[in-house]
């Protein structure tokens, strides 16, 4: 199939394309940060309310296999809704999630409150990004185009992404999917590390969303830190072609190869 995932109720046809970098028995965090965002965005909300955050924790190496989502509300009021999405493997537990929405309300606000401008180059200006990068098949799906700095290459970046590739088999693919499926990039796009040399596997991803994004590409203006124990910190301010709108973070894992 072409998609990433084929779901039938509860249960998750996994195409091979969700494989990651790290391990091709593995998905990349992107694949099931997206299905995550699906999974709670089905839930219905007693009046229009969109998300404003997402936060995935990544509790085992989600396999290249079936899946079963599970869905709960956790808190239902007027002006948000709470819900948890749990991913399982065999009935062990790889994803856990919470997902935060809040009602939606046209609101007129004053000119300072406008989106800040992205001041660097455009997905049809920026450099073209090769795939091949890391032989990841999910990254297959993805463009990106490189406004400052390389994929991978140690430093802090600034990369557009956009999803080519159905996720979803028979759905859109949402906005908010798109947001996540881009922050899951972080580390790759502000690279402190040798991808060579080392594995950078983040434990967690959070996005929170000021607004929902605009058009196919986003961007991560990333950065990211190393500590001397083992563990990392990737950011990144996600923006679209009107303006900034959100932020990302991972916690890292760092190995040596």
């Amino acid at each position: 199939m072409d998609a990433i995932y084929r779901v039938d109720g509860d249960r998750v046809v996994t195409s091979p394309n969700a494989a990651g970098p790290w391990d091709a028995r593995m998905q990349h965090g992107s694949a099931p940060a997206a299905l995550v965002v699906w999974a709670a965005e089905a839930i219905p909300t007693p009046q229009p309310m969109r998300i404003a955050r997402v936060t995935v924790d990544l509790m085992r190496p989600v396999p290249v296999a079936p899946l079963t989502i599970e869905t709960e509300i956790l808190r239902q009021g007027r002006k948000i809704q709470l819900c948890a999405v749990t991913l399982r493997a065999e009935n062990v537990v790889v994803v856990t999630a919470t997902v935060l929405k809040i009602k939606e309300q046209a609101l007129t606000l004053p000119p300072e409150a406008e989106d800040q401008p992205v001041e660097l180059p455009g997905p049809d200006q920026a450099r073209e990004e090769p795939p091949d990068f890391s032989g990841s098949p999910f990254a297959s799906g993805i463009s990106m185009r490189a406004a400052r700095g390389r994929f991978g290459v140690p430093g802090p970046g600034a990369i557009w992404y956009r999803v080519d590739r159905p996720l979803v088999e028979a759905s859109p693919v949402s906005q908010a999917m798109r947001a996540v499926v881009a922050a899951d990039f972080c580390n790759g796009t502000a690279a402190v590390l040798d991808f060579r040399e080392w594995t950078f596997v983040n434990a967690d991803l959070t996005v929170n969303f000021a607004r929902q994004p605009v058009g196919a590409w986003i961007l991560l203006d990333a950065e990211s830190w190393i500590g001397p124990d083992g563990a990392g910190l990737a950011t990144a301010r996600l923006a679209d072609e009107h303006g900034y709108f959100g932020r990302a973070i991972q916690s890292l894992v760092i190995d040596k190869r």
